[in-house]
């Protein structure tokens, strides 16, 4: 319990999932969304595989991070079609459904990527490739779900303080368990687990319950466009991170990701 490597990322993790929906809430789905979904946890997860030492096994993880955003994409996607099509259902029930239902998505297509990356590495691929074709059909499945955006209004009511608490001890927990499996497994498993959709899932079930449908179904598609930012950080990052040094090179990384995607998105979306 005492483990800072483990620990400092999960209450990291905890405050982005407080802010993220807060900014849904005040801000409306569209933008806020955007800014709920740049790069954040991956930036302490980034250091943390940098951590171990190894330049080559960094890579091979990192770059595994935008096939990862890619099935949280999917993830997101769940919550917008699949609400409507399931039986009429108490709101406990309906979230409790959905929170399986979209779960179990992920978990399917995150065993499709480990044993794709894989292949790919088996056959000589180099690490990138499957990263960058991710990053691409990610950012294609974005613009499609956002070309004819849902509806994104701002919540209409107060949520407490005892909500957002709730709300970021249950995301930090989430990230440490997600950053325990990664200790244990290969990179690519590593790679995966790092974007494990704890935020993500979090900010669905909250804004759920506190705002209704609307608000978070309206800000799936920008939060799926918006997450190609995180891809295009880690493929900076794996190599600028060794060429520059770990805190000049996920700096670099970040700023290139948020000023190149984030925020382009955010203007692709008020137009």
């Amino acid at each position: 319990m005492g483990d800072v490597g483990l620990w400092g990322p999960a209450l990291f993790a905890g405050l982005v999932a407080v802010l993220a929906t807060v900014a849904i809430e005040r801000l409306g789905g569209r933008l806020g969304g955007v800014i709920g979904s740049a790069p954040t946890t991956v930036v302490p997860a980034a250091f943390g595989m940098y951590a171990a030492g190894d330049v080559t096994q960094f890579r091979a993880a990192i770059t595994v991070v935008p096939a990862g955003m890619l099935v949280n994409a999917l993830f997101l996607w769940t919550w917008r079609v699949l609400p409507q099509r399931l039986p009429p259902l108490s709101l406990p029930r309906l979230l409790a459904a959905m929170s399986v239902l979209s779960l179990g998505v992920w978990t399917v297509a995150a065993v499709g990527v480990v044993l794709l990356g894989g292949a790919l590495r088996s056959a000589g691929a180099p690490p990138p490739a499957l990263g960058a074709a991710a990053l691409l059909a990610g950012l294609g499945f974005g613009l499609y779900a956002t070309w004819r955006p849902l509806p994104a209004p701002a919540g209409g009511r107060r949520v407490s303080w005892v909500v957002l608490a709730l709300r970021g001890v249950l995301a930090a927990c989430a990230i440490a368990v997600a950053i325990t499996i990664a200790r244990a497994g290969s990179p690519l498993v590593a790679g995966v687990a790092s974007i494990f959709p704890a935020i993500f899932l979090t900010t669905m079930v909250s804004l759920w319950l506190s705002q209704g449908q609307a608000v978070p179904a309206g800000a799936t598609g920008p939060m799926m466009l918006g997450a190609t930012s995180v891809g295009v950080f880690a493929l900076l990052a794996a190599w600028w991170m060794p060429a520059l040094g770990p805190w000049a090179g996920a700096g670099a990384a970040w700023a290139v990701s948020v000023g190149g995607v984030s925020v382009p998105v955010a203007v692709w979306l008020r137009r």
